[in-house]
């Protein structure tokens, strides 16, 4: 009985996973990661680049898009819109820091795309006397958010500490809240 269990459940984990993949594997993420900093940014990109490809979902850091330097907001121009949806690229995700608290929501506020890319980022993925950071992710999708969330990210000490506690906490995050589409 406990091994049919086991099995039972150990199907159902894969069966949801492989669902998952397939309904997002249609949409391709483009990650934007909302920093000042060029290392932090990189190190968010990179590390959720990864975390999609595990999950069987094909994301593009804006990296690999805009040169070093390069303003976001040029990801919002039609010109590029419409090369990148050439790529098949239709989803885009803006990650950024909400603050050092773990009390903060997801915000209501509704932007377009390229609002939220005219925005700057006035906090650092680690701060020295923080030992909690609040991530919010914002996706959009045809210049409209279509879903938003907040990752908070406890017991830090640096920011190699807030990179390993998005890649524990977030795919949990990912199967158990976030759209499958």
């Amino acid at each position: 009985m406990k091994v049919r269990s086991l099995f039972l459940f150990v199907f159902i984990i894969n069966l949801t996973t492989h669902l998952f993949a397939q309904n997002i594997e249609k949409n391709k993420i483009l990650i934007i990661g909302q920093f000042d900093r060029p290392d932090e940014r990189y190190a968010i990109e990179v590390t959720l680049t990864e975390l999609f490809s595990k999950q069987g979902l094909i994301a593009i850091p804006s990296l690999n898009i805009l040169k070093q330097g390069s303003d976001p907001l040029i990801l919002a121009s039609d010109t590029l819109q419409q090369l990148l949806l050439k790529k098949d690229i239709n989803t885009y995700l803006i990650v950024n820091v909400r603050g050092y608290d773990r009390r903060f929501k997801p915000s209501e506020t509704e932007l377009s795309l390229s609002e939220m890319l005219g925005r700057t980022s006035i906090y650092h993925i680690y701060r020295e006397e923080a030992t909690s950071v609040s991530l919010e992710f914002t996706f959009f999708k045809e210049n409209k958010i279509v879903f938003r969330d907040i990752l908070k990210c406890g017991n830090i000490s640096d920011r190699d500490s807030v990179l390993k506690r998005i890649q524990k906490k977030l795919p949990k995050r990912m199967y158990r809240k976030w759209p499958k589409s």
